[in-house]
C-alpha cells in the first residue's frame, strides 16, 4: 500500500561549485518546502570559495558531501543520489531555488507511472528580479509517453536541472551518470534517459527559479561558437546515451536523428558560421543547415507562426552572406548583442508569434 502522498519522502541534492554567494538562498529554499517530508543533500564540488562555510552552518539540518577534488556535475548527482533516501528526487544546481510548494506540487500531480516530473521556472537575474519564464509559457511541455518525439528528433519539449524531479526506481536504473561524458549538462542525460521507463508528468506553472549570470555554464556571452561546439558534443554524448538505452529494448535509433531537431541545427549552424574551421561535423555546410532546420521548424510543437517565423529564420541565416549571417545568429542566441531597438521588438515579436 502506497503512503499518502503528504507523507512521500522526497529528497533535494543540491550540486554546488564555487556558488557560495547564491548558495544560502538555494540552501533555504530546499529546507523551508511546505512538504512534511523532506531530506536536503549537498554536494560541494571541491569549491575555492567560501561554500564549505556555508554548507557547515546548517550542522545537521543538511547532509553534506564535500569533495576533495573536483568531478563535475554528473560526478556530484552521483555522490548526492548515492546519499539520499527519497522516493521522489529533485536535483537543484546551487545558483537556483524552489519555491516553498515545489516538493507537495510535485507528488501532488505525479503517479505510478511517473518517471520524471518537471515544472516551469521564472528566470531571475543576480538580485532575484523575475525577468522571464524558462520555458517560455508559449512553448507547451511534451507529456506523458514523449517515446516517439525522443525517436523522431532525439529531444523533447523539457526544461533544465532545476524543474526536474525524478522517481527513485527509475534513478536506480539509469545511475551512476557517465561522468566524463556529462562533466557539465548531467540534467541532459537524465531528462533523455529517464522517458524510457515511463510517463513524464509536466506542470504548467513555475515552481522555482533559474538564476541567469554571468557565470552561468550554459552563458558563454560572447563566445558563441565555443557555446555551440559544447551543445553539439553534448547532444552527441546523450544521443550516445539513448542509443545505449534502446539497443536494450530493440529499438534502433536512425542515424539522422539531429537533422529533425532544430535547437541542435541551430547550434550547428552558429558553429559553422562563427568559426568553420573547429566546426566537429566536417561535411556541414551553412546553405543546407539552413534547410534542414527551416524543415525540422516546420514539424516543432508550437503554434504555426512560431514555426514559420523560425523556419524564416534558418533559410535566411542559411542564405545570407556569412557577416550578416553572424549578426542574425547572435541576434538570436545572444540577448545581450541586439540592439536596444531589436531587444524591445523581441519581445513583442515573442508575444506575438506565440
Amino acid at each position: 500500500m502506497q503512503p499518502p502522498k503528504e507523507r512521500v519522502p522526497a529528497s533535494i541534492i543540491i550540486a554546488n561549485y564555487n556558488y557560495a554567494r547564491f548558495l544560502e538562498r538555494c540552501i533555504d529554499s530546499a529546507l523551508n518546502q511546505n512538504h512534511a517530508d523532506v531530506e536536503v543533500i549537498v554536494v560541494d564540488d571541491a569549491s575555492s570559495d567560501e561554500s564549505s562555510d556555508v554548507i557547515r552552518s546548517y550542522g545537521s539540518r543538511v547532509i553534506a558531501c564535500l569533495k576533495a577534488s573536483n568531478g563535475g556535475h554528473a560526478a556530484a548527482f552521483n555522490t548526492g543520489f548515492a546519499a539520499c533516501s527519497g522516493v521522489i528526487v529533485f536535483f537543484l544546481d546551487a545558483d537556483d531555488y524552489l519555491y516553498p510548494n515545489a516538493v507537495s506540487e510535485v507528488i501532488d500531480a505525479c503517479d505510478r507511472s511517473t518517471t520524471q516530473a518537471q515544472f516551469r521556472l521564472h528566470v531571475v537575474d543576480e538580485d532575484r528580479g523575475i525577468t522571464d519564464t524558462y520555458p517560455p509559457p508559449e512553448l507547451p511541455f511534451d507529456d506523458g509517453n514523449v517515446m516517439p518525439e525522443l525517436l523522431r528528433r532525439g529531444r523533447y519539449q523539457t526544461t533544465v536541472t532545476s524543474g526536474l524531479a525524478f522517481d527513485r526506481t527509475t534513478l536506480e536504473s539509469i545511475l551512476p551518470i557517465p561522468e566524463s561524458e556529462f562533466r557539465q549538462g548531467a540534467d541532459g542525460y537524465l531528462a533523455t534517459v529517464a522517458p524510457m521507463h515511463g510517463k513524464v508528468t509536466s506542470i504548467d506553472a513555475c515552481l522555482g527559479a533559474y538564476r541567469q549570470h554571468g557565470a552561468n555554464h550554459s552563458a558563454f556571452d560572447d563566445k558563441l561558437a565555443e557555446r555551440a561546439r559544447w551543445r553539439i558534443q553534448h547532444d552527441f554524448h546523450r544521443l550516445a546515451a539513448l542509443c545505449r538505452q534502446t539497443a536494450e529494448l530493440g529499438v534502433i535509433l536512425r542515424e539522422d536523428v539531429c537533422l529533425r531537431d532544430p535547437a541542435h541545427l541551430q547550434e550547428r549552424l552558429a558553429s559553422v558560421c562563427v568559426d568553420k574551421a573547429r566546426h566537429p561535423v566536417a561535411d556541414d555546410s551553412k546553405l543546407a543547415l539552413g534547410r534542414a532546420g527551416a524543415a525540422a521548424s516546420l514539424e516543432m510543437n508550437a503554434s504555426f507562426r512560431r514555426r514559420a517565423f523560425l523556419a524564416a529564420w534558418f533559410l535566411s541565416v542559411g542564405v545570407l552572406p556569412r557577416r550578416m549571417a553572424r549578426a542574425v545568429l547572435s541576434w538570436k542566441l545572444v540577448a545581450s548583442s541586439r540592439p536596444r531597438l531589436l531587444s524591445a521588438l523581441s519581445k513583442i515579436i515573442r508575444r506575438a508569434i506565440g
